[in-house]
């Protein structure tokens, strides 16, 4: 029989703070093998302290309090790395501290690369949009060295198409919907080897991953990930889904469920981000990387 490796995703908006709302009993329960975090905003030592008896690789922003990202693993993480710019990269000045983290995972004989990614959110016509750039630059020439098996999980920022945003029509204008960042998407789940042609009117080579959530949804809104504490827009489901599973073809093969678990209500939350959970089959009757 196949064994089911769950990995689940989500931007905790601050370890400390979703353990205190309520993140734990959510884990106790979801059966989860390898979990992903974004902005987890601490050290190593709380994420210890929150997750007992976790084998946990994290890397930490240069600014105290900011980003974070953390994979936590049921068995141990003896291989990881946090160095997305190469020291000979264009953008070698970017500070990447703190928004990625890579970790090879021993699973029935085979190494899956997982990651954990939190995107700069950027803003429209100011610097911190080159950053946004420079990272999905960075990550763009990364994403081909993975490996066969891998998965990018995350905060990506990003929403790629006009499912992915309840109010596209009015934030086309806006960070995370402009078309240069929907363009790294249209490139990163295009086809491998073919010209694919770009939101934002240009062409590049498709890198052939694909998005776990939307291939597993159709062609539906949604399902969102992240609401804005503005208004209602969690009760009226005016969300982004901007939180990704995204993998090679062969670990996109191996999918067997595909869920996002949004809260039953706005004062049940422990976070503005809700866990983005895939299954993947390994062992006896899965795919092969070989074949």
């Amino acid at each position: 029989m196949p064994r089911t490796l769950r990995i689940a995703s989500v931007n905790v908006n601050g370890i400390r703070a979703a353990v205190r709302k309520g993140m734990m009993p959510w884990l106790e329960s979801a059966g989860v093998d390898i979990l992903t975090l974004q902005e987890v905003r601490a050290e190593a030592a709380d994420l210890a302290s929150a997750l007992p008896g976790w084998h946990i690789v994290n890397d930490e922003a240069l600014a105290k309090g900011r980003a974070g990202v953390a994979i936590a693993a049921r068995e141990p993480l003896d291989i990881w790395r946090i160095d997305l710019v190469e020291a000979d990269a264009d953008h070698e000045a970017l500070d990447t501290r703190g928004r990625w983290v890579e970790a090879d995972i021993d699973v029935d004989g085979e190494t899956v690369t997982v990651v954990s990614a939190y995107v700069f959110t950027g803003e429209a016509d100011t610097e911190k949009q080159v950053a946004k750039y420079a990272f999905l630059d960075a990550m763009e020439k990364r994403m081909p060295k993975l490996g066969e098996l891998a998965v990018i999980t995350g905060d990506l920022n990003v929403g790629h198409r006009t499912f992915d945003i309840r109010n596209w029509k009015g934030n086309v204008k806006k960070a995370g919907f402009l078309p240069r960042e929907r363009a790294y998407f249209d490139r990163f789940t295009g086809e491998a080897g073919t010209e694919v042609e770009c939101a934002d009117g240009t062409t590049g080579p498709g890198l052939g991953w694909v998005d776990v959530g939307r291939r597993w949804a159709g062609e539906i809104d949604g399902p969102y990930t992240w609401w804005s504490n503005r208004g209602k827009a969690f009760d009226n489901d005016t969300g982004w889904r901007i939180d990704y599973q995204l993998a090679t073809p062969r670990m996109a093969e191996r999918v067997t469920d595909y869920r996002v678990v949004r809260a039953p209500s706005w004062d049940t939350r422990w976070s503005d981000h809700a866990p983005v959970v895939a299954d993947y089959a390994f062992g006896d009757g899965a795919p092969s990387a070989a074949q």
